[in-house]
């Protein structure tokens, strides 16, 4: 099947178990979003994806291929990029030079030129900060970089923890809207967010996250008319 798949799939940190039989399906070329409170495994779970935290057991499929046991450096040459809630751009590091190390994995790089400028059409107002610092940038720039730079490597998936997190409500449009344009280009896109309106209205996929759990999953829009979903997450 071309896209991820998982397969019960258990992670403990120490003697503590932090996902528990977690099994899903993310079809190529759909958005995707895990929602929960905090500590519910969210994060454990984009990064046991990425292969910054391993499985005790269960199995990782990205179109096809076993990535459960990869490093992380070869999960990014398999298509899948992370971008981490806090942004961690490099800050004494130019915009352009931040977009540059985004395009390190062998099969972007020779397609740096072309990726930068599809990225700047993505978040225009990065254009014009080309030379500046990443670290002097608002905190909406900064996170228009982060998912720029992702997109450097020419993902086939995106995964993106709390993208808007701190940001003005003007910017979080403009984020959500930029996901949106990404996943029309066949990048898969999973979130973690706690806007839980706009993600969910806007993903084919969605799953609830408690203590570790998967207690539910379905269409987006169809965990956003459920009542136990409304009471917890929207008290309505």
């Amino acid at each position: 099947m071309s896209g991820l798949e998982l397969e019960n799939i258990n992670v403990f940190y120490g003697e503590i178990q932090a996902l528990w039989d977690v099994s899903l399906s993310v079809k190529s070329g759909s958005i995707a979003s895990v929602i929960g409170s905090n500590g519910s495994g969210k994060t454990t779970l984009l990064k046991t994806i990425m292969g910054l935290t391993s499985p005790r057991s269960g199995t990782i499929l990205f179109d096809g291929e076993r990535i459960d046991g990869l490093l992380p450096h070869r999960i990014v040459e398999a298509g899948i990029v992370y971008v981490p809630e806090g942004r961690h751009i490099f800050p004494d590091f130019t915009v352009k030079e931040n977009l540059k190390m985004g395009s390190f994995p062998v099969h972007a790089r020779k397609f740096h030129d072309e990726e930068i400028e599809r990225v700047y059409e993505i978040f225009p107002d990065l254009r014009k900060k080309t030379r500046q610092r990443a670290g002097t940038l608002s905190g909406g720039e900064a996170q228009m970089l982060a998912i720029d730079r992702a997109l450097m490597s020419r993902p086939k998936l995106l995964m993106l923890d709390e993208p808007s997190a701190g940001l003005a409500p003007m910017i979080v449009s403009r984020i959500f809207e930029a996901i949106s344009l990404i996943s029309h280009s066949d990048i898969t896109v999973i979130m973690v967010e706690q806007d839980v309106v706009r993600v969910l209205s806007m993903s084919s996929m969605a799953c609830v996250l408690e203590n570790g759990r998967i207690t539910r999953s379905g269409p987006g829009e169809d965990l956003l008319q459920h009542e136990d979903v409304r009471k917890a997450y929207l008290g309505l």
